[in-house]
């Protein structure tokens, strides 16, 4: 009988398809790999939806999903890399989030997805299959869990909303314009 059973193989898949495909999108934003636009165009399109400073925003969101990405493919320190990885998708579905839910329409579907993936990890912890495991759980205790995420939820409440403040006075600046514009 192996020493390595169901659960441990299914954790090792889900670490690496999730970390996989965090890490390649915090690589389009951090170096422009995989026809991404690098921290100068991604940092414009954070400031024009309400990130900013837009390239800080790119900045962090690239980390955020490239190290915890990386970090979550190798189970190594997976409570906070979980939490990271879910915190930046947390701020990519507040972009989406009136766009409805599916991806196809613009939605918070691909994102919410991504960002539970990363939670459950940080959660449930890396099985087996891990370096965390190969280290004794040395950057994978249980008080971590809920210090990364708790850290982490409060650090994305706090930028989103002053993102989705951003938002709201542009949207008013520019209604009161319209308004100008219509009683001249």
């Amino acid at each position: 009988m192996s020493c390595y059973d169901r659960r441990d193989l299914g954790q090792l898949l889900l670490r690496l398809g999730t970390g996989g495909v965090l890490a390649a999108h915090g690589a389009q934003k951090l170096f422009g790999w995989f026809g991404g636009h690098g921290l100068e165009g991604t940092g414009q399109f954070m400031e024009s939806v309400g990130y900013a400073p837009g390239k800080a925003s790119a900045t962090a969101a690239g980390l955020a999903e490239a190290g915890g990405g990386t970090l979550l493919a190798l189970g190594l320190a997976t409570p906070a890399a979980g939490a990271a990885a879910a915190g930046a998708m947390a701020g990519a579905a507040a972009v989406h989030l009136p766009n409805g839910f599916f991806a196809q329409a613009g939605g918070y579907e691909y994102a919410t997805t991504l960002g539970l993936a990363a939670a459950g990890l940080a959660i449930t912890g890396p099985g087996r299959l891990s370096l965390d495991h190969a280290l004794g759980h040395v950057f994978d205790r249980g008080w971590m869990v809920p210090a990364a995420l708790g850290v982490t939820a409060a650090a994305t409440a706090a930028v989103i909303g002053a993102r989705n403040c951003r938002v709201r006075a542009k949207t008013e600046g520019k209604q009161e314009a319209l308004f100008e514009e219509f009683e001249e």
